[in-house]
């Protein structure tokens, strides 16, 4: 006879550890249930009857009344009559009517979103049934009743909570040894919704914590950030949605409230292309009458299939006895306005000949396309007038209200930043870097510290009674100074090594200077005398 269920059990656990005791969940006061409509209904771009609205959000006012704790079950409403959910009813009906529309949209766009499903995403397909609690439904510091779905080592667990989304419980790492009696698949839960996010961007919308059994004081890991989807947007935006500090950046020395002005359009040079190339054709016109007989400019079409990712060719053309690279910028017909530019021609050819006429010379100004340029310049002139503008005001304000003007964070220097990091351009890095060159102004710097060294450990006579900078100072100004013959120089050079200040406090005070000085017995006792 094999063994049971039960003893199987207990044999695991003889193996892995002992069976722990049931935790009892408590709470300091009695757990309040609510039928209260999320501040954040409606959602956006839904409308909803205003008076209807207001009449919901007269709930909210009433949770700020303040109830003595004692007296709760004195004034506690038993009666499903009196406890006012007309409000609630009122919510439920605008809900269902938001669902009945925005249903399909939600799960073709779900589909679009997430190839694959995971936990804590939105179920679709089979895994959808009628009457799922959509994400408006929810709000922050929602009580609800669910099932343990999921438990993942490195997410937590997965509670499912009646609606579209799965709630996560933020469990990781270590902390499963605590709690992994208290929790299992398929177990019933009671559970706080802690935040509500946007599905698009985080991964798991709805985050929860336990509140039976009550082992949230058990989770010490806790995620630092709520998991993202890094889709298509700009770092910035991508930490800004999330919620996240900014990315660490090199603080720079310019001030963009002192950059010039930018008159550069990014239209203009496509404009300059296109009237590049109707005057090419003008040209050809006049050049090749007979191509062009009984064809309208309006009907011209392109010689092949114009295909705009490859508009711009590369290649090498040969000039005189060099080779020189080529950039070939192919236009469609369809872009240009020849029928325009061929009034323009003309008109600019009977002025040439009335000027002639007159006996003076004419001069083209400026052609249509050129004065579309310039007005496409100045509207970014302006555009980048206005940023300025709207920027020396912010810094002006930020200043007046002692408010930083950078974000905290968001600029550091350039030596903190760098510290320890991965350096491209430094030759540290270089795969054949085998240290600096024995001639390079590091090198000889190394050698003149080495030496000072050495003189101050090596010999206990001498010392310098300054700093190492002001001693390689002082080095270089005898070098530069003028000296008058080369073995005063070859003198100098000898002393530089040797401090002759220590044996000032052994000479008498009678002594000249004119004769030489002889130093004679020990360190402890030293002698001095010179030829009278």
């Amino acid at each position: 006879m094999g063994l049971t269920e039960d003893e199987y059990l207990e044999k695991q656990f003889e193996i892995k550890g002992e069976i722990l005791e049931k935790y009892e969940t408590s709470w300091a006061g009695p757990l309040v249930v609510m039928l209260v409509a999320p501040r954040d209904w409606p959602p956006r771009g839904w409308v909803v009857d205003r008076e209807e609205l207001e009449f919901i959000r007269e709930g909210h006012k009433m949770l700020n009344e303040r109830v003595d704790v004692e007296r709760i079950d004195r004034v506690a409403c038993r009666e499903e009559d009196e406890m006012g959910v007309e409000r609630y009813e009122v919510f439920l009906k605008q809900y269902e009517d938001w669902v009945l529309h925005n249903k399909d949209r939600l799960e073709k766009e779900s589909y679009e979103i997430d190839q694959d499903y995971h936990p804590g995403r939105r179920k679709r397909g089979k895994d959808y049934k009628e009457g799922m609690y959509e994400l408006p439904f929810y709000y922050p510091g929602q009580i609800c009743v669910g099932k343990v779905t999921t438990i993942h080592l490195y997410q937590g667990a997965f509670v499912d909570i009646g609606g579209v989304y799965e709630g996560w419980v933020p469990i990781k790492n270590n902390d499963w040894f605590w709690i992994r009696q208290y929790i299992k698949v398929n177990m019933q839960v009671i559970v706080e919704i802690v935040a509500k996010r946007d599905p698009y961007r985080f991964r798991f919308p709805i985050e929860l914590c336990l509140l039976d059994p009550n082992i949230d004081h058990l989770i010490f890991n806790r995620f630092e950030f709520p998991p993202i989807f890094h889709r298509d947007t700009t770092p910035d935006e991508l930490r800004r949605d999330s919620g996240r500090p900014p990315v660490t950046r090199k603080e720079t020395s310019t001030r963009p409230e002192e950059d010039p002005l930018v008159s550069d359009h990014p239209y203009v040079d496509k404009l300059w292309q296109i009237n590049a190339a109707e005057q090419m054709i003008l040209n050809d016109m006049e050049a090749n009458p007979h191509k062009y007989e009984g064809k309208k400019l309006s009907e011209l079409t392109d010689d092949e299939e114009f295909d705009e990712e490859n508009s711009v060719v590369y290649s090498k053309v040969r000039y005189k006895d060099s080779i020189l690279p080529k950039v070939t910028l192919k236009t469609s017909v369809r872009d240009l306005d020849l029928e325009s530019a061929f009034a323009e021609r003309q008109h600019n050819k009977r002025l040439q000949k009335e000027a002639e006429e007159r006996g003076e010379e004419f001069k083209v100004a400026k052609l249509r396309r050129h004065l579309e340029m310039d007005e496409y310049d100045l509207i970014h002139w302006r555009r980048s007038f206005e940023e300025r503008e709207a920027l020396i005001r912010d810094v002006s304000c930020r200043q007046a209200l002692g408010l930083p003007l950078e974000e905290p964070g968001r600029y550091a220097n350039a030596r903190e930043l760098l510290k320890g990091q991965y350096d491209p351009g430094s030759s540290l890095y270089r795969h054949d870097y085998w240290g600096e060159p024995k001639n390079s102004e590091k090198s000889k710097r190394k050698k003149l510290s080495d030496i000072h060294n050495k003189s101050i450990v090596g010999r206990g006579t001498l010392w310098y009674d300054m700093a190492y900078e002001d001693a390689i100072k002082q080095m270089e100004e005898r070098k530069k100074a003028p000296r008058e013959d080369s073995d005063e120089e070859d003198e100098v050079e000898d002393e530089l090594d040797f401090d002759n200040s220590v044996f000032h406090k052994f000479i008498p005070e009678d002594y000249d200077g004119e004769e030489p000085l002889t130093f004679f017995g020990n360190e402890d006792d030293p002698q001095v005398k010179w030829d009278d």
